[in-house]
């Protein structure tokens, strides 16, 4: 079974409640295998993929996130467009716990994450001044809004490491960059899937205030998961009408973003990397 539309979970939604399960799907990966089993789901009459992001269970870091095997598996099931859902925190006063953001801008401050499909033997680069995906923040702006919960049309997200939070000193700097979020897993999920022509879009969920208001308490995980209990509720809720919005749209540059990206000589990628890279670029090498 095929879906045009997938959810990747992550802290809390481990699953999507009300949704009729129509199968549950191991997906082996040139990468190995993904974060968990893949459920396809129906929602509104429409089929859904959805991966929970650190496992069921919340078993991965963020820094063991398979997630060149998530986003491989997703592709190959036909997804085209994903709706990312994230915990984070937040580094302006604007930006309340419990609100949403459908991010626009990310900052990546991780160090030891495996962010490209390119390598062994083929080079490429994909444009990314636009890190989520315009058509389908556009889409899902009025959703939000319409909501009536606390929601924002546009955030700049950091990315770090992790695993712990951040210092005071690191909250201050990100502050001063501008930025307005802080989180642990939109890299290299929203890279790779650029790479993989698949349109990304962020639905933060704020759950804290970071450590950067010397007044107020430090962040622990008593704290986030106060906030991301009723962030799930109301994520859950929106989703169908979200899902609906989408189903919609038509084509998008994000699914070219590699037609003219690869510089290599498709004659001199080695014969392994020309067989795991298939799925995602095989249209362009196969041309005459």
């Amino acid at each position: 079974m095929r879906a045009r539309l997938a959810v990747i979970g992550g802290s809390g939604l481990y699953r999507l409640q009300g949704a009729r399960l129509l199968e549950e799907v191991e997906v082996p990966t040139p990468f190995g295998l993904p974060s968990d089993l893949i459920s396809l789901v129906e929602i509104g009459g429409r089929p859904v993929a959805f991966l929970p992001r650190h496992g069921r269970g919340h078993r991965l870091l963020p820094t063991e996130l398979p997630v060149r095997a998530n986003i491989w598996a997703l592709k190959s099931l036909g997804v085209e467009q994903i709706i990312s859902v994230s915990a984070v925190g937040s580094l302006q006063e604007s930006m309340r716990p419990g609100d949403f953001v459908l991010c626009d801008q990310l900052i990546d401050r991780t160090r030891r994450r495996q962010a490209s499909f390119f390598g062994d033997g083929v080079v490429g680069h994909v444009s990314f001044a636009e890190p989520y995906c315009p058509g389908m923040r556009a889409e899902m702006a009025p959703v939000l809004k319409d909501s009536g919960r606390p929601c924002h049309a546009r955030g700049c997200l950091v990315c770090m490491e992790g695993p712990q939070f951040s210092s005071r000193a690191e909250s201050a700097l990100h502050r001063r960059w501008g930025a307005e979020l802080i989180g642990m897993t939109s890299l290299p999920e929203a890279k790779l899937a650029r790479e993989a022509e698949i349109c990304l879009a962020l639905v933060a969920m704020v759950t804290d205030y970071d450590c950067w208001r010397e007044a107020g308490e430090e962040v622990s995980m008593e704290l986030v998961l106060r906030t991301m209990s009723e962030n799930t509720r109301a994520i859950q809720e929106l989703l169908p009408a979200l899902i609906e919005r989408l189903a919609s749209r038509g084509d998008c540059s994000c699914r070219h973003a590699a037609a003219n990206a690869i510089v290599t000589d498709p004659a001199l990628i080695p014969y392994q990397t020309r067989r795991r890279l298939a799925l995602l670029y095989g249209k362009y090498w196969e041309k005459p």
